[in-house]
């Protein structure tokens, strides 16, 4: 019999994991902080850490986990620094059990990238230049589109729709409308690549051995490519035009850059927020988000969210007109 993912505990899939890894497992578990998936660190009876991902049902179909392994194994053909899915027992890389899909991986340490520095940004761009030349081969049909109609008005549907948003749903769906209808033309679909999506400094490692190190590709989708970008910015465009052109600059040696880019960041950056929300009524019924984030979803916070939502309408204004 199945189980949903609140019971799905280490007494059901520790088992199954010594099974599918074909080693004996010591009784240490680690969990890591993590509320869509259950991330766990594992150790056999040699001491060898390992990183065990279940993913949550509902959230990706099989052909999105494998978009994911493909990503990543792209990568590594190229001799980009990441972190790929062992092999098996079966010799598969995604493993199944109880109905919960399943990857593990070689523990990597290293310390958060911390950019300092005009030399800092470049080789971050020059980072983004490889990973998007990789990105660029193939197409991930499996995962999400990063495309404002097609996708975050989907979100802000079913935020309003499924009540998530309480007696302020007009108000919300409004500006998010707005914001959608003022950033859409400016999207061409012929130049979306696989990315990362969620690029920012705490999942780029620096490790001695193998310098920049990029991590949890588990957001991964097809979208344009500046979306790699503006999470590492430390302000709003244009405020940071020079941290930008930097990284550009670094981004050049590896791929062409798009100088329309810009123009999206603070699309891009409303479109997250809304990403953001939707994300987290995925896991509003999760005892350990309610008690991290007890006023998530309140009056007050939806609120605020609208607030904020309309101030960064003037911020995508304020960019189309320079």
């Amino acid at each position: 019999m199945k189980k949903n993912f609140k019971e799905f505990t280490p007494e059901l899939f520790l088992p199954a994991l010594e099974e599918a890894l074909g080693v004996s497992l010591t009784s240490f578990l680690r969990p890591f902080p993590s509320y869509i998936n259950r991330v766990y660190e594992v150790r056999d009876d040699d001491g060898t850490p390992y990183v065990a991902k279940f993913y949550r049902p509902g959230r990706w179909t099989k052909e999105a986990l494998e978009d994911e392994q493909n990503f990543l194994a792209d990568c590594a053909e190229a001799e980009l620094p990441v972190v790929s899915p062992l092999p098996l027992a079966d010799g598969k890389t995604l493993g199944l059990v109880d109905g919960i899909h399943f990857a593990v991986f070689p523990k990597k340490g290293g310390r958060q990238f911390d950019i300092e520095g005009d030399s800092s940004w470049e080789r971050v761009g020059s980072l983004l230049g490889r990973l998007h030349s990789v990105g660029a081969r193939r197409k991930a049909p499996g995962r999400l589109t990063l495309e404002p109609v097609s996708l975050t008005m989907q979100y802000v549907n079913q935020l309003v729709d499924d009540a998530v948003v309480p007696s302020k749903c007009d108000s919300y769906r409004d500006i998010c409308k707005r914001i959608i209808e003022s950033v859409a033309d400016r999207f061409d679909s012929k130049q979306f690549i696989r990315i990362h999506a969620d690029f920012h400094t705490g999942n780029i490692l620096e490790r001695p051995d193998t310098g920049l190190m990029i991590i949890d590709f588990d957001d991964m989708m097809n979208g344009p490519a500046v979306q790699d970008f503006w999470l590492l910015l430390p302000d709003h465009y244009p405020a940071c035009k020079r941290e930008l052109a930097l990284l550009m600059n670094g981004y050049s040696e590896f791929r062409d850059v798009d100088h329309r880019a810009p123009f999206l960041i603070e699309g891009l950056r409303a479109m997250r927020m809304i990403y953001f929300a939707h994300w987290c009524s995925m896991q509003r019924d999760d005892f350990q988000f309610q008690s991290r984030f007890p006023e998530w979803g309140s009056e007050t916070f939806w609120a605020k969210e609208i607030g904020d939502l309309r101030n960064q309408y003037a911020n995508i204004m304020d960019a189309f007109e320079i």
